[in-house]
């Protein structure tokens, strides 16, 4: 399955055609104009709140028709979807039948994330505020955990890998969906090193939002046998 091209107008909105259904994301901007907000300041201006979660990447496209695959392997159960920003694989999920926990470090995602649940007609999935450097959530909670895009920085590696092995379930599985960055390989290297099995289950090809190109997603399915 293809993912279909996002169309995202300047500024409020975006829309996109994943999972069988036409889906509408409210946002506060793109991506270029909240940067060029956040480096007139310069005094306040914080690397780590670069507003990412602002756009809709070709990982959450992937990623949302993946799961629309996985549909009888979710429904019912506990899923928790890391760095949910606008919060479409965590609608995609619920509208699916699972339970989800749609975390991120950013409160206006967040409350976009809530806004576009009733905007697409989607039961509430349960919002948290969280770093995934210190995630407060129970231990083995989650039969399944999702994350589009999240690997884009060396430093996330270890973290993502700690809130794995806290949250996912025995016997459960996470999906990671990434369009071939580099920084990947750090990421399936630490995987091995921590006794993970990584194997490609899923690609696709899904249109840039800012219409420059059409990368090639994959969907990574990790797993870890139970330790004593």
């Amino acid at each position: 399955m293809t993912a279909t091209p996002a169309s995202p107008p300047p500024g409020a909105s975006i829309t996109a055609h994943c999972a069988g259904r036409r889906w509408r994301l409210a946002r506060a901007a793109n991506l270029e104009e909240l940067w060029d907000a956040m480096t007139e300041d310069a005094a306040a201006f914080e690397d780590e709140r670069i507003p990412y979660w602002t756009e809709l990447w070709p990982s959450s496209l992937v990623l949302a028709d993946w799961l629309a695959l996985r549909r009888a392997d979710i429904a019912g159960r506990p899923c928790l979807d890391i760095g949910c920003g606008l919060g479409l694989t965590a609608l995609v999920g619920q509208w699916l039948g699972a339970r989800v926990l749609g975390m991120d470090y950013e409160e206006a995602a967040l409350g976009f994330a809530r806004r576009n649940a009733d905007i697409n007609g989607v039961a509430q999935p349960l919002w948290a505020l969280m770093d995934w450097r210190r995630p407060g959530l129970a231990r083995h909670a989650f039969a399944r955990i999702w994350g589009g895009d999240v690997m884009y920085e060396k430093r996330f590696v270890a973290p993502v890998l700690r809130l794995l092995a806290h949250a996912l379930a025995p016997g459960g599985a996470a999906w990671v969906a990434e369009p071939g960055r580099t920084v990947y390989e750090a990421f399936r290297h630490a995987l091995s090193a921590e006794g993970w099995t990584a194997r490609r289950v899923h690609a696709a090809e899904a249109a840039s939002t800012d219409g420059q190109g059409r990368p090639t997603v994959a969907i990574w399915e990790l797993t870890r046998p139970p330790r004593p």
